[in-house]
């Protein structure tokens, strides 16, 4: 009976602890996605600031880490930014320095949270309320901001009061009281499991949450829960390599430099263990070690709850001595890591390689979009200089075979583009991403018919050659003009294709279309007209050049459809 009620308790402790910690973490999701949803495309805007100094990039990487409160989603991001050639790697790296000091803010919220359970459940009220009563998405993001902080103070009540009863079983309290400090080896173990902990759960702050509650219920030492905070801070940088997986050597250099110096930082400092570490949080709150009669489940428990102030202040202050330890290293320590992963030939920006992405940061996501769109729209105006060499000159090999080449390869950027910004879309987003998302989606698919229809030019005037025919001089002359007027007015309408979206005159843009489209269908009567039974190879000809002319037609809708979709029109 004794160890039918031993393993019921287990099973009761381990539900709890573990429903406590999926609620924790679904909290940290929805507290990050809401904040993400508010702060909009304002984040990257500001976190372009990094670009600028050092200095600037450590204190971009504290604000945006404590406005979305999780180093993992800051980190996402900026493997995003090098792997997409928004940042450079210094400049990622010198955000991630902040970023794990921003992290520690987290840790203060835990520590200062007067009654999680309370404030769980008012989260939850108020959040509720606004997301599911209200209108408006400001509202709706405000809600699920409260909705997520309310779940991280009640997964952190369930994760409390899951190992309260463990005190009163000597066999499970042993498991945890026999966590020992007094060694150096002791130290470096319990850092490596909470390393892997981390690494598992991809969340340092639930982590250090476990460690508190444990420490608030005196099953574990302060000691030990301060030697957690080594290896929370190490593994915590899984998640960048997760989102590095597949990526450019730009990425996995970021993932690189995160683990690499959180790992030299934990090492370097945990020296310091004794000697400082495990004294500067008593020295600040000095009735740490404290103990206070509270309830839990109407039951009288002796309780730490001067605990987790000096547990936070001490991850703060661990974090802030790495980030001094590599802050005068930056450039040295990432040229090592540029050499520890060496940049593969003719490697240019891929947006498939950070899919992770798309599940946390949207707005990083469509600026990798944008990158492919700006490789396919210059590669449309290149395959249109292209098109009038092959109606203007003898047949060439060397650029008939590049228009074809890059005709497929547009095809398959065109479908990489849709199948990414689909999985984005599939989420929730904030108005203007999802917007942005559309209009990208929209380019993708007007710039790759322009290379069609350039790939239908060339093919057009193949068809002449087996027919051992050639555009005639006179047609020659038409073509031309019809595509220089074509292609005038691509070069007028491709800058627009970037972010921010440009303010444009759309009747002006209207009235310069309809004239082409007129022109067209002037210069395709005269072909027309130039059928007769004096040239038996005359229809075949014609039939050809109206080919050509048609093709340029599409061409200037799908220009003017994307003129539309920048100015806000639809079509």
């Amino acid at each position: 009976m004794e160890d039918s009620g031993t393993m019921k308790m287990i099973l009761t402790i381990l539900m709890t602890v573990l429903g406590g910690l999926g609620v924790f973490l679904l909290g940290m999701k929805h507290l990050s996605e809401g904040l993400q949803a508010t702060a909009g495309g304002g984040l990257r805007k500001f976190m372009s600031l990094a670009t600028s100094h050092r200095i600037v990039g450590v204190g971009t990487g504290i604000f945006s880490t404590i406005l979305v409160q999780s180093s993992s989603i800051i980190t996402v991001m900026l493997v995003g930014f090098v792997s997409t050639a928004l940042m450079t790697l210094p400049q990622a790296f010198s955000v991630l320095i902040g970023a794990n000091i921003g992290t520690t803010a987290t840790v203060w919220i835990i520590a200062y949270a007067p009654d999680p359970q309370m404030l769980g459940f008012v989260g939850l009220a108020l959040g509720g309320t606004l997301y599911f009563f209200l209108r408006g998405e400001r509202v709706h993001n405000l809600g699920l901001t409260l909705i997520g902080l309310g779940l991280v103070f009640l997964g952190l009540y369930f994760m409390s009061k899951g190992v309260a009863p463990i005190k009163s079983n000597p066999d499970l309290a042993n498991i945890f009281t026999s966590m020992s400090t007094d060694s150096f080896f002791g130290v470096v173990k319990i850092a490596i499991c909470a390393m892997l902990l981390t690494a598992v759960i991809q969340s340092s702050a639930a982590t250090i949450a476990i460690a508190m509650a444990l420490a608030q219920q005196g099953l574990i030492t302060y000691e030990v829960a301060i030697a957690v905070l080594f290896g929370a801070n190490v593994g915590t940088t899984a998640t960048g390599w997760i989102a590095a997986i597949g990526g450019t050597a730009d990425a996995k250099r970021t993932a690189l430099s995160h683990s690499l110096s959180n790992l030299i930082g934990s090492i370097v400092l945990i020296p310091l263990f004794y000697v400082f570490f495990i004294k500067v949080g008593p020295w600040l709150f000095t009735n740490y070690d404290v103990a206070e009669t509270v309830k839990v489940s109407g039951k009288e428990v002796q309780a730490f709850t001067h605990m987790m102030a000096p547990i936070a202040v001490t991850d703060t202050i661990f974090a802030i001595c790495r980030g001094i330890l590599f802050f005068p290293l930056i450039k040295p320590f990432t040229r090592l890591i540029e050499k520890i992963i060496k940049q593969p030939e003719n490697e240019k920006p891929h947006l498939s390689s950070l899919k992770i992405g798309t599940a946390v940061s949207p707005v990083i996501a469509c600026d990798q979009a944008l990158e492919e769109v700006r490789f396919m729209k210059e590669s449309d105006l290149d395959l249109l200089r292209c098109a009038r060499q092959v109606l203007s000159c003898e047949e060439d090999k060397e650029i008939e075979s590049h228009i074809t080449h890059r005709e497929d390869i547009l095809d398959t950027v065109q479908k990489e583009v849709t199948e990414f910004l689909g999985s984005i879309m599939s989420k929730r987003l904030p108005a203007d991403v999802a917007a942005r998302a559309q209009r990208l989606l929209r380019f993708t698919d007007e710039l790759e018919s322009v290379s069609d229809e350039t790939a239908a030019v060339l093919k057009a005037v193949k068809r002449l050659r087996k027919q051992n025919q050639q555009v005639s001089d006179v047609s020659r002359q038409v073509l031309l003009s019809v595509h220089d007027r074509v292609y005038a007015f691509a070069e007028k309408v491709t800058p627009w294709i970037r972010s921010p979206r440009p303010v444009i005159n759309i009747e002006e843009v209207l009235n310069e279309s309809k004239n082409i489209h007129e022109f067209i269908r002037e210069c395709r009567k005269a072909q027309l007209g130039r059928v007769g039974p004096e040239d038996p190879g005359s229809s075949i000809r014609v039939l050809a050049e109206l080919d050509i002319i048609n093709a340029y037609e599409r061409i200037r809708s799908y220009y003017l459809n994307i003129a539309e979709t920048v100015a806000g029109g639809k079509r």
